[in-house]
């Protein structure tokens, strides 16, 4: 049999569909219409018209369906079978985050917080308008679906832990505030990225922090043995209370943003260039023998960044620890920016959410399909290197 696989791939739709206003309405509904006859192809084990031996199943024509997405709504035909074995899951499970952008906006709109323009907003990106007992029914449907995901128990190891936190405005009371999001991803041992949490809290205290890892843990989360996260004395206050067997990493790039805050307003030298070289040093000690020479080079003329850098970089330097190619990963928080960047780019359309059970759907919507990307694609990390090198350590503590 001769399969005529879809030159798209779940990925490609689903960035077309986010994209706003980038791709017209008639050809994302041809790549879509597309990627639902591949898939039927594949259920059945044949092409359309092609006749050959041991297939599953037979097309028994088509029904249509609507699709509600950022260009405008879709009408798409769906194939079916006889034998009732075909499913997609284009419907449901990328529709996620634009049925809560649908319902974040038209809550806006029905309780009145906002003005003409965010109807506008609303049926632009949503090709149609909703009543409230449709709203009311997604909601249901969605909140149940993100729930099980928030909940779930954590099954595997999760030996290396990202956290990091970011802010939404909600209006509450009448009165427009800022809500910290917290979140965590966690790398398992077969090297894949998962989201393990994602939160609301007043503000990034300690104790918000502390509540927030002992959720994970209550769900499952152990194992860990490197944390990354930025300064914030709350949350590496609770990384010690709670994860007392981890080591501790002081994201790089963000202590780099804090250094400026010790030098003139205009610097044109090569200082923190230079500072910077020390995180792609082969290890700990190189790392160490560079800095004291980068501190002779500097001390004289700037003496307050020299004598804070020296108090306080060695809570950055802890990712030599790890193996080396993992060194890049594991220094910085940055691969929780870039998830925290997307989910940006999707709540600044909303602006101010109407209230926090709408900013949290949108935000989990989002982080679902990040996290089920990163299950489906391959592996972010091989593992085998942390394996060998715990091996060896532990080796040598039996020594």
């Amino acid at each position: 049999m001769t399969r005529k696989d879809s030159n798209r791939s779940v990925s490609q739709i689903k960035t077309m569909m986010a994209e706003d206003g980038e791709f017209l309405r008639p050809m994302v509904r041809a790549v879509v219409q597309e990627f639902l006859e591949a898939e039927m192809a594949q259920a059945v084990g044949a092409e359309k018209g092609e006749r050959v031996e041991g297939r599953l199943s037979y097309r028994s024509g088509y029904y249509t369906r609507s699709l509600v997405t950022r260009v405008g709504k879709l009408e798409l035909r769906v194939p079916q079978d006889r034998n009732g074995r075909f499913s997609t899951e284009i419907f449901e499970r990328y529709q996620r985050s634009e049925k809560a952008l649908v319902a974040a906006l038209t809550q806006m709109y029905i309780q009145g917080v906002s003005t003409r323009k965010v109807k506008a907003i609303s049926e632009e990106l949503c090709g149609q308008s909703f009543s409230a007992s449709a709203i009311s029914e997604i909601n249901k449907k969605l909140d149940a679906e993100l729930g099980r995901f928030a909940r779930r128990e954590l099954e595997s190891e999760y030996p290396y832990l990202i956290i990091d936190a970011r802010y939404e405005k909600l209006r509450e009371n009448g009165v427009i505030r800022s809500r910290a999001v917290l979140v965590a991803i966690g790398i398992d041992w077969e090297g894949r990225r998962q989201v393990l949490g994602v939160e609301m809290a007043n503000r990034e205290s300690s104790t918000s922090w502390k509540e927030f890892l002992l959720g994970l843990k209550r769900r499952g989360l152990r194992g860990i043995v490197f944390a990354v996260s930025d300064d914030h004395p709350g949350l590496k206050r609770a990384i010690i209370e709670v994860l007392p067997e981890a080591y501790w990493q002081r994201c790089y790039v963000h202590f780099l943003r804090n250094a400026l805050d010790y030098l003139p307003r205009k610097v044109a030298d090569d200082c923190l260039i230079e500072l910077r070289w020390l995180y792609d040093r082969r290890n700990a000690e190189e790392a160490r023998r560079d800095l004291a020479a980068w501190l002779l080079r500097w001390q004289e003329k700037y003496p307050r960044l020299c004598t804070w850098v020296e108090e306080n970089i060695e809570e950055t330097l802890t990712f030599y620890r790890l193996p080396r190619e993992h060194h890049k990963h594991l220094k910085s928080t940055n691969m929780l920016e870039r998830l925290n960047q997307e989910i940006k780019r999707r709540t600044h359309v909303i602006r101010i959410f109407p209230n926090e059970e709408s900013a949290l759907r949108l935000i989990r919507a989002l982080a679902v399909e990040i996290h089920e990307d990163w299950i489906e694609a391959h592996r972010y990390l091989n593992m085998e290197m942390l394996r060998e090198q715990r091996k060896q350590l532990q080796l040598l503590e039996a020594a």
